[in-house]
């Protein structure tokens, strides 16, 4: 994430490549609103429903959303006797989810007496993604998180000969029609059009899932004396703000692409 990871601002990492110093504790809190309608559901109830939901970025973590008390089923909800401490946000407190049979242990959290520093988690609590079985960030389903607004995906046509080369020195790919795809805090991946693709791609059942991607489908890569197992990944129903890549294949790391012309 662009604040709390891979050497943003809010990282553990700051880039040497800077001008600015960042005082304050080496482990920062920063609630920021998500200004659009959140709903959390399990076996199709809606335990979650809020227009005024926050993202906590902290050092080193992915956003969390925070809710308002009230914008929780509250009679859904029973008292657990776990307990944590942070020592940036102070002594959290935990409740159990009940929807029919169903139970999801400590499910909900809060800090009722938050530390002075972050009084403002006051009468919020969090429900982390994996205690519902689908998230609705307005109308439209939540793959994996919901976007954090600092990251983002830029993708861009590129004529330049982009030649991915197996590990045996093989040549499984060579193109002037790639896309290059620029993501926060990642390095530059391009993605080719399969007709250009010499080597043998043969799907395999993984599967990832990127909120600013989509559901991704991995293969085999087989070429000369290379079989390199979820070699190749590629996007075949990307979400809207990554269609450029629909259909295309990215390599690994165990591939080495090389890109000519101008840098």
């Amino acid at each position: 994430m662009s604040l709390t990871r891979s050497g943003g601002p809010l990282s553990r990492n700051l880039p040497g490549t800077r001008t600015f110093t960042v005082e304050g504790p080496a482990h920062s809190l920063l609630l920021q609103p998500f200004r659009r309608r959140v709903r959390a559901l399990v076996d199709d109830v809606v335990v979650l429903d809020t227009v005024d939901g926050s993202l906590l970025f902290e050092t080193g973590l992915g956003p969390q959303l925070y809710v308002p008390e009230a914008d929780v089923r509250a009679d859904l909800l029973s008292p657990s006797d776990t307990s944590t401490h942070c020592p940036f946000k102070g002594d959290a407190t935990y409740r159990h989810l009940t929807v029919g049979d169903r139970t999801i242990p400590d499910a909900v959290w809060a800090y009722p007496d938050p530390k002075p520093d972050a009084s403002w988690l006051a009468g919020l609590v969090a429900l982390p993604m994996s205690a519902a079985d689908r998230w609705l960030d307005e109308d439209t389903e939540v793959l994996g998180h919901l976007p954090d607004p600092y990251h983002r995906v830029d993708l861009r046509p590129t004529s330049r000969r982009v030649t991915v080369t197996a590990p045996d020195g093989s040549v499984v790919a060579s193109t002037t029609s790639a896309v290059l795809l620029d993501e926060t805090g990642l390095d530059v991946r391009f993605y080719l059009p399969t007709d250009d693709v010499t080597a043998e791609l043969e799907r395999t059942g993984t599967t990832t899932v990127c909120p600013y991607k989509g559901t991704s489908t991995y293969w085999t890569v087989r070429t000369g004396a290379t079989t390199v197992v979820d070699g190749a990944w590629s996007y075949e129903d990307p979400i809207d703000e990554s269609r450029g890549i629909a259909g295309r294949v990215s390599f690994s790391d165990e591939f080495t692409v090389s890109v000519e012309g101008p840098r």
